[in-house]
């Protein structure tokens, strides 16, 4: 794809470095936590440099992936409409829990049917968040329930704007939703969720060389195997709620066909959404 901009300088080093995107529905700092581990180690066993790229927004994530900006991606923006054209090629994903959209409120929150939001404000993380907007806003539209919804940028930001009041309810994913409260000591209701949609995948822009894309899927499938990689997966676990045994298996585009059904049946948004 003419998008895909040539391997860019990592700082004053001579090695060219292939960038990294990833979607950020936590903070920017756990964000960079999580992944410069991971990625360093996949620089030193691959021999590919890799360089994270976290996006100031999700839309401008999106963006980048629509117009084929970035390398490797952890991502499912590309499984919209729009930015499936750019023709990122699933290698592999975390091995963890499949992913369901929510609709939550504060534990002593008065509502307890989807029914009572109708006109409130909720927050959701942004309009391109999968599991955090776009699955629950179709629920809500499917059950005739327009609300006012309030981006936070973030999963947690959208929690947190719930959780403080500033909004009746927040549109989150249930593995990062969970992740949160625990680390944060907080707790919430449930009023709604959604069918299991598989996890978010690792994928590669198709004008990444063949033996660039082989060598770093090896070194993320093999990360659990080895003593060094088992020791970063342990220590990066808990920053995004996942079991210190996960690692990465193989994948492929065929496993997200689901999402690409939900995008083909969901609901237009409605005027200013």
């Amino acid at each position: 794809m003419a998008g895909l901009a040539a391997p860019v300088q990592a700082g004053q080093a001579e090695t060219p470095a292939f960038i990294f995107g990833v979607i950020s529905p936590r903070s920017a700092v756990i964000t960079a936590q999580y992944w410069n581990p991971i990625l360093r180690y996949l620089t030193r066993q691959s021999g590919v440099p890799l360089k994270l790229k976290v996006a100031k927004s999700s839309p401008e994530l999106a963006a980048m992936i629509q117009h084929g900006e970035l390398h490797f991606i952890y991502s499912n923006y590309q499984f919209a409409p729009g930015n499936d054209g750019a023709g990122y090629i699933v290698i592999a994903r975390p091995l963890a829990s499949p992913s369901r959209g929510q609709i939550v409120v504060s534990t002593n929150s008065p509502y307890t049917s989807l029914e009572q939001l109708q006109g409130r404000e909720v927050a959701f993380p942004s309009k391109v968040a999968f599991t955090g907007f776009q699955v629950p806003m179709d629920a809500l539209l499917r059950a005739g329930i327009h609300v006012k919804p309030r981006f936070a940028g973030t999963i947690e930001g959208a929690l947190g704007q719930m959780l403080s009041g500033r909004a009746a309810a927040a549109g989150v994913s249930a593995v990062i939703a969970n992740a949160y409260a625990e680390r944060q000591n907080v707790s919430y209701r449930v009023l709604w969720s959604s069918e299991e949609y598989p996890t978010v995948p690792i994928a590669v822009h198709p004008a990444v060389p063949k033996e660039k894309v082989d060598a770093v899927r090896t070194a993320l499938l093999s990360m659990s195997e080895r003593f060094e990689g088992r020791e970063i997966l342990t220590a990066s676990s808990p920053l995004f709620g996942q079991p210190t045994s996960f690692g990465f298996v193989a994948a492929s585009n065929a496993e997200y066909e689901h999402m690409h059904r939900f995008y083909r049946q969901r609901l237009p948004l409605p005027e200013g959404q």
